[in-house]
């Protein structure tokens, strides 16, 4: 009876497996909302207690992935990642080929020392944006990013949690683990094939028509606003020198606009070695040393005069109108509302920029552009006016609807580093992270929880954009797949495999038993997590190698390189699942560059592995 009874369970199990890949497949539910219904079911039939199946929540891999993600935004918040996307479009300039080559070979060069998923939720920003300014679809650039980063879980033991589960069990077993770069010769072969595969590959993905980037509409940008505003030839960028009467003195009490109409609209001071942006207001006091950005309204006014008795010295200004600034300094246009409590006064009445914490600089009213002193000019309804500032102030006005409507954001906002000035702290707090990961100090969670903490310390990253930069869904298809790892195990699906596994290659070679294995890890990988698959398939690994007489070594080796040869779902690991959305995938573009690629590996594998761990 008892039998029957687990057999029914396994029975279960299998079924609903069945029902929850259909439901993938078909697209009927959002992925995280099955995860949630999986473990409804389970903890409803009985098959697993509530801790059971709820244990995915707790999983370390789960913090340090969601970890992670935040590490990744500190990174695009400092600039590092879009430098990193800088890098690789001046090497790669417009070439596709030439991209996917370079992003690949970054991403597996990146995702050996640190999470994989970690890599995509750092690179995937970087691609849309490479992807927008090469006029490429990000479906042919989302694939090689995703790829790439599950072949750098094949570079060194660290790379991604399947080598360290079956590391785990070696040792579990009384056995000396693998070395750090033991799986590093096999990786690479298949980082070479892998980047010669995706070039031929990306033709199998959706490009965007031609008719379809012409029909897309051009978002404005500074230039056009410069244009539009006529800005050129206003931009001033003035030092203060030693002795400058304007040391120590507040901005509004200098009242610069009235006497010179010279708009202070941003401020560069050194600090710690360095310039960094500071957010100008109207209770802002300078220092010596301080470099102003300036927009100078009023032509009559005799710049040379003007340096002389503030004792300023004119430098050098790319670009125009603070184009070049626009990582730190932004633009946009807002509309007066109907009903704004604004209307019928002037900027200067306002104090706008204490206000808001941005400067007007352009008024256009009823298609017209305003000349003139700006500041005195009573504001009409309708009234639409150019804002210079801070970008987070900027951002900060789509709070203001009572009063003002943001119009769309220019393209510079894609650049926006809203803490440039702390890129090296977000690269110390980086190496920390792998450095400790490395060594294996301290488990990784808590490596790169303290990385976030670092992040935080150094203002790299703020609460908010903190909790809003964690994928949530993702972490839920994550954490709800885990449970059917140990539904398999208590339901006898694991001893059940071991048997069969046995039944058919036990008699035929320990090679025809790795390519038994790889198949069974990459079938079970197409339905549970890699790291799930791993878990499952280790001591199975193991049993077998002990069953058959030979050593453990291949076995387990070819089960980590399976398990990271998850390239035919959107569920098999978390990094497909990231690209799922930004690529505009559905689950057959898995299944159809996936599977050729998987029986590359396949075959690389069960002819590599023997060579470096002999039987």
């Amino acid at each position: 009876m008892a039998g029957n009874a687990v057999n029914n369970q396994l029975l279960w199990v299998l079924g609903l497996l069945a029902v929850t890949v259909w439901l993938f497949a078909s697209g009927r539910l959002r992925m995280d909302v099955v995860a949630l219904l999986v473990i409804i079911a389970f903890v409803l039939s009985g098959t697993l207690t509530l801790q059971e199946a709820t244990i995915g929540f707790s999983d370390p891999n789960v913090i340090l992935i969601a970890a992670l993600f935040v590490i990744g935004e500190g990174l695009v918040r400092t600039g590092v990642a879009l430098q990193t996307g800088e890098w690789l479009m001046k090497i790669a300039g417009n070439s596709e080929s030439k991209m996917i080559f370079w992003l690949m070979l970054t991403v597996a060069g990146l995702g050996a020392f640190m999470s994989s998923t970690g890599v995509v939720a750092i690179f995937i920003p970087v691609v849309l944006s490479v992807a927008a300014k090469i006029g490429s679809s990000p479906a042919r650039l989302m694939m090689p990013l995703s790829v790439a980063a599950l072949i750098s879980g094949m570079m060194t033991l660290v790379a991604t949690p399947p080598n360290l589960v079956v590391n785990s069990e070696l040792q579990r077993e009384g056995l000396e683990g693998f070395s750090f770069f033991a799986v590093t010769p096999i990786g690479l072969v298949v980082l070479a094939l892998g980047i010669g595969y995706m070039l031929v590959a990306r033709y199998w993905l959706a490009a965007l028509p031609d008719a379809a980037v012409a029909a897309a509409p051009r978002r404005r940008n500074f230039r056009d606003l410069i244009r539009e505003y006529r800005l050129s030839g206003r931009a001033r960028r003035l030092a203060i020198r030693a002795g400058s009467p304007l040391i120590g003195r507040r901005l509004d009490d200098l009242k610069l606009r009235e006497k010179y109409g010279a708009n202070v609209v941003g401020l560069e001071r050194w600090r710690k070695f360095r310039r960094v942006m500071v957010t100008v207001t109207g209770e802002t006091t300078f220092r010596d040393r301080d470099v102003l950005l300036i927009d100078m309204s009023a032509a009559e006014i005799d710049l040379r005069q003007f340096c002389s008795e503030q004792r300023l010295e004119p430098l050098i200004l790319r670009g125009d109108y603070f184009s070049d600034r626009a990582r730190d300094v932004g633009m946009a246009e807002v509309l007066l509302t109907p009903d704004s409590e604004l209307t019928g006064k002037s900027v200067r009445e306002l104090g706008f920029r204490s206000r808001f914490g941005v400067s007007i600089i352009g008024i256009r009213r009823r298609n017209s552009l305003l000349e003139g002193a700006l500041t005195d000019e009573p504001l009409e309804v309708g009234d639409t006016l150019l804002a210079i500032g801070d970008w987070r102030c900027i951002q900060q006005l789509q709070q203001q609807k009572r009063d003002l409507l943001l119009l769309a954001l220019p393209a510079e906002i894609d650049e926006a580093v809203p803490a440039h000035s702390q890129a090296p702290h977000a690269l110390f707090s980086l190496a920390l992270m792998v450095a400790l990961m490395i060594t294996d100090v301290i488990p990784g969670p808590i490596a790169a929880l303290i990385a976030c903490l670092l992040m935080g310390k150094f203002r790299c990253i703020d609460m908010e954009s903190a909790w809003k930069a964690i994928h949530w869904p993702g972490l839920i298809l994550i954490a709800g797949m885990m449970p059917f790892a140990l539904a398999l195990q208590k339901t006898g699906g694991v001893a059940l495999v071991v048997q069969g596994l046995m039944d058919v290659a036990g008699s035929r070679g320990p090679h025809v038993m790795l390519l038994c294995l790889f198949v069974l890890c990459a079938t079970i990988g197409l339905f549970i997590s890699n790291t799930a698959t791993a878990v499952l398939m280790a001591p199975v690994g193991v049993a077998a190698a002990q069953q058959v007489g030979v050593s453990p070594y291949p076995f387990t080796m070819i089960i980590a390189i399976a398990a990271s040869a998850a390239f035919m779902t959107p569920v098999s690991s978390p990094v497909n699942t990231l690209v799922l959305g930004p690529g505009g995938y559905r689950f057959g573009d898995f299944v159809k560059i996936g599977v050729p690629f998987t029986l590359v590996v396949m075959a690389v594998s069960v002819l590599l592995v023997p060579l470096l761990f002999p039987f």
